[in-house]
């Protein structure tokens, strides 16, 4: 504290101060001040660890979790039913039912599950047939993410809770169908970002709101990756067979170019644009959401541009398997009513990325690594101090599901990749894939739900159908 022209440091010595270290003291409280009466009406996005009271329609907090899995493929199967087997008995979770449209796949969730300690667990083909199950309290989606949202919808309806994976959905529409079914169902969703239970961005997020940083400026950053054989050309194993897979419940009739059984499209479905926008669905939301959490807005984006290129052919670099849709690199702009702008770059053909950070007027918070690194303007260098914060656990996928299990409990009061951040993510998504598509600048109307160009035409959103590889 202050004592006029003596300073009470941190180890509790007294030491003289320049009048301009007074003033820096005096500007730090008073930003922290405002900080934390900004931050009382900011419930939107808990901080990492809050725990609240239990919201009106959640299971007990002492109750068990009866979970059911849609998609037990790689992701569904590795990072999802093993994740949550390892960590059953602390989370105080059990498993009843798995539903895919492989034989193979549901036979090999339910050995995986009964080697857990398990015994009996249903399979279904139809997840229609899973969701019938009363004794269901949740189900974690995992499929591919054209199913996303009628998966996620028919949960909430059925009044179960949904972790689903990212990207939300395939196409905006979709994504406003979730979002009212979580509005008007009360349920928990949670999409499967888990950089969002990450404490480096829950820091970042409470340092921007109590001002540390001035308003911000920008955000940047990037996820890039070098796959010389192509991204997402996953093996093909010889159990996918049409005997062994139903394909026309995995095709879905969303699609509508109703291709014949395919090995290819069903491993390797990513590349392709009517199952998945590629980097932008893949890449881009696990940036978007920590970064949108960290900037303690609630905002919407205004306007959304994004160029991509696809001209390397790396999938050569692998036999028997046709050119992407998508994008091998992407760049995305996006720009807020609070005059906030977004940059990110994806790529499957350059590693090296770009600075982690997110700027202010007064200061930056550089992200890289495992801890959040304050720096000063230099015209401000007087008045705001350089802070590092303590190091963090890395972002994991079993905190992510512990995140979701306390949200459906009441421990939390929202997820930490909670609809009202996953709607603002997705229409990012969306938007920069119409833009890149159709090579225009997308205007949004977050009140009217509605895509306009910079001369105020109104433009359709993408959907299935709407380009010839939808």
């Amino acid at each position: 504290m202050l004592y006029g022209k003596i300073f009470m440091n941190k180890n509790n010595q007294i030491v003289p101060v320049r009048s301009e270290s007074s003033r820096r003291e005096f500007l730090k409280r008073t930003a922290l001040t405002a900080g934390a009466v900004a931050a009382t009406g900011f419930l939107r996005t808990p901080v990492y660890g809050q725990a609240t009271a239990p919201s009106a329609n959640v299971v007990g907090a002492n109750s068990k979790i009866t979970l059911g899995f849609v998609g037990v493929g790689a992701q569904g199967l590795n990072a999802h039913v093993r994740g949550i087997l390892e960590n059953m008995a602390a989370n105080n979770v059990t498993i009843a039912a798995v539903s895919d449209v492989s034989k193979t796949r549901i036979a090999e969730a339910k050995k995986t599950i009964a080697a857990g300690g398990i015994a009996t667990v249903e399979g279904y083909e139809d997840y229609k047939k899973l969701l019938e199950r009363k004794d269901i309290d949740a189900v974690i989606c995992a499929t591919v993410d054209h199913w996303h949202c009628r998966v996620s919808c028919d949960t909430l309806n059925a009044g179960k809770s949904v972790y689903v994976e990212k990207p939300m959905t395939r196409y905006l529409d979709e994504a406003f169908q979730i979002y009212d079914a979580v509005k008007k169902t009360g349920k928990v969703l949670q999409v499967g970002s888990q950089g969002t239970s990450d404490a480096k961005w829950h820091k970042a997020a409470q340092w921007v709101r109590e001002g540390k940083i001035g308003p911000v400026v920008m955000m940047q950053g990037s996820y890039m990756r070098n796959s010389p054989k192509g991204e997402w050309n996953y093996p093909i194993f010889d159990w996918a067979t049409p005997e062994d897979i139903n394909w026309a419940m995995w095709h879905g009739d969303q699609i509508k170019s109703h291709k014949d059984f395919s090995k290819d499209d069903y491993f390797r479905w990513r590349k392709y644009y009517p199952y998945c926008s590629g980097l932008l669905g893949d890449l881009l939301p696990h940036k978007l959401h920590p970064y949108l959490l960290a900037s303690a807005s609630t905002e919407f984006p205004t306007r959304v541009a994004c160029i991509g290129s696809g001209k390397f052919e790396s999938d050569k670099g692998t036999a028997g398997t046709p050119p992407r849709d998508s994008a091998e690199i992407v760049q995305v702009i996006a720009d807020f009513p609070n005059g906030m702008t977004f940059n990110m770059t994806n790529s499957s053909v350059n590693e090296t990325g770009t600075q982690e950070m997110i700027r202010g007027t007064k200061g930056d918070l550089y992200m890289a690594g495992n801890k959040v690194e304050l720096k000063p303007q230099r015209p401000y260098s007087e008045d705001l101090e350089p802070e590092t914060s303590a190091p963090f656990p890395p972002e994991s996928i079993p905190d992510h599901h512990k995140n979701f299990f306390d949200a459906i409990r009441g421990v939390v009061p929202q997820p930490n990749a909670n609809i009202d951040l996953a709607i603002r993510v997705q229409t990012i998504v969306s938007l920069a894939e119409q833009s890149n598509r159709l090579s225009m600048m997308c205007n949004f109307d977050p009140k009217t739900r509605k895509i306009t160009t910079g001369d105020g035409k109104e433009v359709a959103p993408l959907t299935y159908g709407s380009l010839p590889q939808s």
